[in-house]
């Protein structure tokens, strides 16, 4: 939890040029009622506006478009997003406890220093099914769902040069990547610990200094992978698809563990 509060201080101030305007351009009680007259047949529109800063927590969104929409700081506790369109969106410092973004399309959004509170998997968003595709994210996402997720080319790299002790990082201990498309992903140095990445497309993956100790790649393509100083103690790595063509496994931490 502290980790959690840590990244989300830390990048407050500098997301705050790219988030919240001086009002949303919606109250609560406008989007409630803009979602009671809609349907899953017709859905609400909300392309392009600000909802920053709005308490939305347990709404159903029954599948909104939110294209294009800001939901810096917004607090979307419980909310259910699940096959909405968030292409573009800015999640940037949004609440996202027991958020189900199941089936939702987030490609190409920016998910930077969410607040994820507490301890309990079943406070956690789930990712299951969604396209990530090109999303730019750096949170604190340990026991999430991803199983089945779009992560191609999303961007997840950290640079450490201008933090002070590094303390930005993508934590994704334990989460559930099985069967997850990660190809052309750039995860550099993300945590990921423990991680399910059984079956997961791993071709092309960028994992500088990926933390996969105890990781299960059971079945993964890693066909281009650059593994260049991961940590790969007891990592997993029995049936994987592509060792021959990976990259950077000479320079990886405990390969021969």
């Amino acid at each position: 939890m502290r980790q959690s509060f840590r990244l989300a201080g830390f990048l407050m101030a500098s997301l705050a040029s790219l988030g919240s305007s001086f009002a949303a351009d919606f109250t609560v009680d406008q989007v409630r009622a803009a979602l009671a007259k809609s349907s899953l047949e017709h859905p609400a529109d909300f392309t392009g506006k600000d909802l920053s800063d709005l308490d939305l927590s347990n709404v159903d969104f029954k599948r909104a478009n939110l294209a294009g929409a800001n939901l810096f700081a917004s607090k979307l506790v419980g909310a259910n997003l699940s096959g909405a369109n968030l292409a573009g969106a800015t999640l940037n410092s949004a609440w996202l406890m027991a958020t189900n973004f199941r089936g939702a399309n987030l490609s190409k959004c920016s998910i930077l220093g969410p607040v994820v509170l507490g301890g309990q998997v079943k406070e956690r968003p789930n990712f299951a099914g969604a396209n990530l595709s090109g999303a730019r994210i750096i949170a604190d996402f340990p026991a999430t769902d991803f199983s089945g997720a779009n992560l191609a080319g999303a961007r997840m790299q950290v640079e450490i040069k201008n933090q002070g002790m590094g303390q930005m990082r993508n934590e994704l201990t334990g989460a559930n990547f099985s069967g997850a498309n990660l190809a052309d992903a750039d995860l550099g140095r993300a945590v990921m610990n423990f991680t399910n990445l059984i079956n997961a497309d791993l071709r092309g993956a960028k994992l500088f200094a990926v933390n996969l100790s105890g990781a299960d790649l059971t079945g993964a393509d890693v066909t281009g992978a650059d593994f260049t100083e991961a940590n790969l103690a007891g990592t997993l790595l029995k049936g994987s698809k592509g060792m021959a063509h990976a990259k950077g496994l000479d320079k990886a931490k405990n390969w021969d563990q």
